[in-house]
């Protein structure tokens, strides 16, 4: 049985959790082996703590079970076993899922992109609300967020607006915003009262390590230029502003939010890394399974993710059918409930694809 293989690891699992804390008690380990061992204790610290739990509830209704047939205590038993069996299962599923290969990026900072898209003043209108949006969800998460390029209107809107996040674990909270979003709205301007339809494009791109990523200066035109729109008038008066072309794939980045044309140039390194970085990744993905790669991980950008209907002060996400009537909640920021629905979605996914007898070679549990 599938699931005795799983339960087998998961004891192994327990078991190397054990000797860890042991062999951290050793007062004669240095401190590389005593940072070696506890990164690994605390990986698996999760994952045994739902396992003792889940074999807690197991003793309960095994224990349960002979008093299904007593007359006295049968009823009581059956009310007793019901929340257990819902917990087990919570418990189980929550297992397969801490079990599932984690995704590389999951620890990494991030380049949020966002383009207006079609519809004029109210797409860029709409680009600016999801920036903050972001920004706010970013605030509450305790993130640092900070503007590489932006790119407004005048009138409130923006064209595009590149923004760093860093902080604990935001590629894995924000990998799946990435495609077009979609806004159905009463413009300010229009007098007949009647809706209409914008988009914006959101691109979520994890920020590589500099090992990941080499980059020969030779590929690259760097260009300066003045800052444009608004900001200080030494920003607009002095060539600060850089855009590098990767010429051998084509990839252009700009950043003019600095005075300093050296901080400009690395910060747009960063973003061309990242960039190149996404493209190598996709490919990777393809070569797994050209089937998952649009919405495993990736975000295919092309594809409509999500519409914002005013009228009706809703937001759908087309990808889960998940339907949330908190339309000015989720724009101030309350993202997480609807990060949670995504990923679990997601998460079960990528489980149905990998067959349980495949655990084995999970990196979690190779002991």
């Amino acid at each position: 049985m599938a699931e005795t293989g799983m339960f087998k690891q998961l004891d192994k699992v327990e078991r190397k959790f054990v000797e860890l804390e042991k062999m951290l008690s050793n007062p004669s380990l240095s401190p590389s082996e005593i940072h070696r061992y506890s990164k690994e204790h605390s990986d698996l610290g999760e994952v045994v703590e739902t396992y003792r739990e889940y074999k807690k509830i197991l003793n309960e209704i095994e224990e349960n079970k002979p008093l299904l047939s007593d007359k006295e205590l049968g009823d009581l038993a059956r009310e007793e076993m019901l929340p257990l069996e819902e917990k087990r299962e919570r418990l189980n599923s929550k297992l397969h899922m801490l079990l599932l290969p984690k995704d590389p990026n999951d620890e990494k900072d991030v380049f949020l992109e966002i383009r207006a898209g079609a519809g004029g003043n109210e797409a860029a209108l709409f680009a600016s609300d999801l920036l903050r949006m972001y920004s706010r969800y970013a605030e509450r998460k305790g993130w640092m967020v900070e503007i590489l390029t932006l790119n407004e209107t005048g009138i409130g809107g923006i064209k595009e607006v590149v923004i760093s996040i860093e902080g604990k674990k935001v590629y894995s909270r924000l990998k799946y915003e990435s495609g077009v979003h979609r806004v159905q709205r009463v413009p300010a301007t229009e007098a007949s009262g009647r809706i209409h339809t914008s988009t914006a494009t959101v691109a979520v791109l994890a920020e590589p390590d500099d090992v990941e990523v080499n980059i020969d200066e030779r590929d690259l035109k760097i260009d300066t230029f003045k800052a444009s729109g608004p900001g200080g008038q030494h920003v607009n008066k002095t060539d600060s502003a850089i855009r590098i072309t990767h010429n051998p794939t084509g990839i252009v980045v700009q950043c003019q939010e600095e005075r300093s044309q050296h901080k400009n140039r690395a910060k747009a390194m960063r973003m061309l890394k990242a960039k190149l970085y996404e493209q190598e990744e996709l490919k990777r993905q393809a070569e797994i399974s050209t089937e998952r790669r649009n919405l495993v991980g990736s975000g295919d950008r092309s594809e409509k993710i999500r519409t914002y209907n005013f009228p009706q002060g809703r937001i759908t996400d087309h990808r889960i059918k998940l339907t949330l009537h908190r339309i000015e909640d989720v724009l101030d920021g309350d993202l997480e409930g609807l990060i949670n629905e995504l990923t679990t979605h997601f998460q079960t996914e990528n489980l149905r694809d990998i067959p349980l007898e495949a655990f084995p070679s999970n990196k979690l549990i190779q002991l």
